[in-house]
């Protein structure tokens, strides 16, 4: 998941301030109950991940 979305998702309010090339800059502002739900929305995400590479390491067959 992308981090703006996750952000967007936590009821954070995302800014696009600027772009210059092909870099873009963005504030993030919100409520602090706000910031409590992304962070737990990312330490979910990355347990997810962390399960899911733990499952793939579990089915490779060693020969």
């Amino acid at each position: 998941m992308d981090i703006l979305e996750m952000a967007r998702n936590s009821g954070m309010l995302v800014m696009l301030d600027g772009r210059i090339g092909r870099e873009e800059y963005h504030s993030v502002s919100g409520s602090l109950q706000a910031l409590q739900r992304f962070a737990d929305a990312l330490r979910d995400s990355l347990s997810l991940k962390a399960n899911e590479n733990s499952a793939c390491r579990q089915h490779v067959v060693w020969l």
